[in-house]
């Protein structure tokens, strides 16, 4: 599996609670193409450890928090 991009995940409190920054910008939406492989590296001690803020994607925005589904196809966990 060659990685086409990396991505470096941290959590942090932006005074509306917990949310993800994506290479160290606050981001919600990141856009993907298929038939690409991409790495969200959650190893920064900010995540917790063990992982304590999971980084799943969604089908709609603010995930399944507003009745979203997780979307799985294609998606791989390790660690």
């Amino acid at each position: 599996m060659s990685v086409t991009r990396t991505f470096i995940v941290t959590v942090a409190n932006s005074g509306a609670g917990n949310r993800y920054y994506i290479d160290g910008n606050l981001q919600e939406t990141v856009n993907l193409a298929e038939g690409y492989t991409y790495r969200f590296d959650q190893s920064d001690s900010s995540n917790g450890y063990p992982v304590q803020h999971p980084f799943k994607f969604s089908t709609t925005s603010n995930g399944t928090h507003s009745g979203g589904s997780e979307y799985t196809t294609g998606v791989t966990y390790n660690g």
